[in-house]
């Protein structure tokens, strides 16, 4: 028996406390399961990464630039927020 499935000592001695059956998820089925929604995550990511390359390739040079500079904005932001969290 695994620790997570352990009683505590206050539920050893309550009656209502049944011990989990040998029909609820095993370990391997969580793994299983939790392996899949990560391939779902990475394929979906690659498909959405892919088709903003394909809109950005597109865009006219000056709003490139433009989007250049609200990324750097944004990173500029950012790091001065951590500096100052951080007092470095």
């Amino acid at each position: 028996m695994s620790d997570i499935f352990k009683p505590i000592s206050d539920d050893r001695n309550n009656p209502s406390y049944s011990y989990p059956s040998s029909s609820d998820t095993h370990p391997a089925e969580n793994s299983t399961n939790e392996t899949g929604r990560t391939l779902l995550a990475a394929v979906l990511g690659g498909v959405v990464s892919a088709a903003g390359y394909l809109v950005y390739s597109r865009l006219p040079d000056d709003q490139r630039e433009k989007l250049h500079s609200h990324v750097r904005q944004l990173v500029e932001s950012r790091v001065n927020e951590l500096r100052g969290r951080f007092n470095i």
